[in-house]
């Protein structure tokens, strides 16, 4: 039986870069690297390259994603929350339910600087999938590194989403408030 062969070097990075284009769902770096017949290492250098090139490319709990310039949601603001890790998988749903995309969390640590990940979640599946692969993964939240305070870039159609889930945030006891 023939061993597949390897898409090498800039045809790999371009058949990467064009399927990531043309998906609308996150694409693991496991599956390009069964597609290409090559190590998830290489993958996760051939991103990296790619991202060097100014490739919108962002690294999901889902998977890598393709950002289409794309018109900007309606609403988009940046909240601050704080609660310990067990209420985490609670604060993703009170968002999700109301319609609204949790981009990214935030945390200024105290010797990086702000710091940044990737979280685009937008419905309950997204939410379990994310926290399916941090509890197999045994990852810590970046919160923890600042007793549970952290930032979330949403989205959301309208104003009035946003608004509906600040205070479902503001209810449970997750968002800060600043008055």
């Amino acid at each position: 039986m023939k061993e597949p062969t390897k898409i090498l070097g800039d045809e790999r990075r371009a058949y990467i870069l064009k399927r990531l284009q043309e998906s609308s769902e996150p694409i693991t770096g496991g599956e390009l690297s069964a597609i290409t017949n090559v190590s998830r290492q290489v993958i996760v250098g051939d991103i990296t390259l790619l991202k060097a090139k100014n490739e919108p490319i962002i690294a999901t709990s889902q998977g890598y994603l393709y950002m289409h310039a794309s018109r900007p949601s309606a609403a988009e603001r940046t909240i601050a929350v704080s609660h310990g890790p067990e209420r985490t998988e609670e604060e993703l749903l009170l968002l999700v339910d109301h319609g609204v995309t949790i981009k990214d969390v935030k945390i200024e640590h105290p010797v990086y600087g702000d710091l940044t990940a990737s979280i685009m979640v937008s419905n309950r599946n997204e939410v379990k999938q994310f926290m399916e692969k941090i509890r197999a993964t045994n990852a810590s939240y970046l919160s923890e590194l600042t007793d549970g305070i952290h930032l979330h870039t949403i989205s959301a159609p309208t104003e009035k989403a946003l608004d509906e889930a600040e205070e479902t945030l503001r209810k449970e006891g997750l968002l800060i408030n600043f008055e």
